[in-house]
């Protein structure tokens, strides 16, 4: 992508092609083994790796969303269909940032446990190279990547400055995206649920779901729910007709 080779499952056919953005150090493997299956029963699969992620080798620049929107739009031009985006963590950071800048490529999008700023995550222990967890990220890491086993470092520290500095966007900035969003997090996500609500509130055409019982993790701990919410909201109205609607009464049918 961009000049960069770049490891990326393309749609099999026509028709309705979801886009499935993973989150930071992990991979589309991730996405594609647990929405995959059901989601694959009604649409088209497509994905791909970032840089220093998954099957894709690293660069020497650092990371930020902003280039990884970049090689999002590469990769939706290439397949040259409108398609629907779905991003999980900094997955769903980078479809707020495709979708701020070109909203022509994308027909709806699902943001799992987003943010639109650094500032709206909980209080945490960051994962580091000292973090317990570490030799057997590495580990697995060398397993796909291009790079090594050596460079998994490198990525850790990449992506802790990414996550505590970046997003910085406000709610005029969410405002240009006019297609319909769906911004689902579990109810003990990273960002915070005030958040999580702010982002549901900045965005024009949105719906907001909020699963019980999970956390950052809920597209695994409720993946059939998951599916079902996803699918539902992909496939229904632009606007849900309700049968009290307030916050969309201008657009809306009462049932």
């Amino acid at each position: 992508m961009n000049e960069h080779p770049t490891w990326a499952r393309l749609p099999k056919k026509k028709g309705k092609t979801i886009v499935l953005l993973h989150g930071g150090l992990s991979s589309s493997t991730s996405l594609l083994r647990t929405l995959g299956p059901g989601l694959s029963k009604r649409f088209q699969l497509a994905a791909f790796d970032r840089r220093g992620h998954g099957r894709t080798a690293d660069t020497d620049q650092p990371f930020s969303y902003e280039t990884m929107a970049d090689e999002t739009i590469a990769f939706l031009e290439m397949l040259n269909r409108p398609v629907y985006l779905l991003g999980h963590s900094d997955g769903a950071n980078v479809a707020l940032a495709v979708a701020m800048r070109r909203v022509d490529l994308v027909k709806r999008l699902v943001v799992v446990g987003g943010n639109f700023h650094h500032e709206g995550l909980n209080e945490m222990a960051h994962f580091t190279p000292d973090s317990p967890g570490f030799a057997e990220f590495a580990t697995q890491y060398a397993t796909r990547s291009p790079d090594g086993i050596e460079h998994a470092k490198d990525v850790v520290l990449k992506s802790l400055e990414l996550v505590t500095t970046q997003p910085t966007w406000t709610p005029v900035d969410l405002a240009r995206i006019t297609v319909p969003v769906l911004v689902m997090s579990g109810d003990d996500d990273v960002a915070k649920l005030s958040h999580t609500v702010g982002l549901y509130e900045a965005l024009g055409n949105a719906q907001l779901a909020v699963v019980p019982g999970t956390s950052h993790s809920v597209l695994k701990e409720r993946t059939k729910e998951s599916v079902r919410l996803i699918t539902h909201f992909l496939l229904g109205p632009e606007i849900p007709r309700t049968k009290y609607p307030l916050r969309r009464s201008a657009n809306n049918i009462e049932l």
